[in-house]
């Protein structure tokens, strides 16, 4: 394919490892040859980096596989999940995992990518609820609506959140940017 058909998602060969193209702009610099300008983070590092391309390059897109999966548990092997078409429990390992790892609950449904048949990422919902388990006590007549405190949840995560929030909340959390959204109803 050309490197006018990248798309944002999109999982392509750089350096001879899989990339996921983050972000992409395709412009033409006054008289000058038209170009793509695009962020990609390696899948099998979490490295990120900015490569532009000739808009007629030809640029290969990588051979990976994405599948439905449910979270079952974590051991000192690495997270364990069920593929829920094939019933075959995969494992996939705390570096590929990452940052994920703070989102993931029992049962929790995500999608599984592999790249010559070792997982190398997990894709969740764009939302998951947690619930709070430490953070400072609410401050009585306190008026700065505007002043964030730190909150730890059970799965790990320290996020900021408004001063309203207290310890057995449930709160909705944004995975793409690990922000805290509203209370979970």
């Amino acid at each position: 394919m050309k490197a006018n058909d990248i798309r944002k998602g999109l999982v392509i060969m750089h350096n001879n490892q899989p990339h996921r193209v983050m972000e992409f702009n395709h412009h033409t610099p006054g008289n000058l040859r038209a170009m793509v300008q695009t962020k990609l983070r390696n899948l099998l590092s979490g490295n990120q980096t900015e490569v532009r391309y000739s808009s007629t390059e030809t640029i290969v897109e990588a051979d990976v596989h994405v599948f439905a999966a449910t979270y079952l548990y974590a051991d000192g092997n690495g997270y364990h999940f069920m593929n829920t078409d094939s019933y075959e429990e995969v494992t996939v390992s705390p570096a590929a995992l990452g940052e994920a790892s703070y989102y993931l609950q029992d049962e929790m449904k995500v999608d599984i990518t592999t790249y010559e048949g070792e997982p190398i990422g997990v894709n969740l919902p764009s939302t998951v609820t947690l619930t709070v388990v430490e953070t400072e006590p609410e401050l009585k007549g306190a008026t700065a609506s505007n002043s964030p405190k730190p909150a730890k949840t059970s799965t790990g995560l320290t996020l900021s959140v408004p001063p309203f929030v207290k310890v057995g909340d449930r709160i909705l959390v944004n995975t793409g940017e690990g922000k805290y959204l509203s209370r979970a109803d």
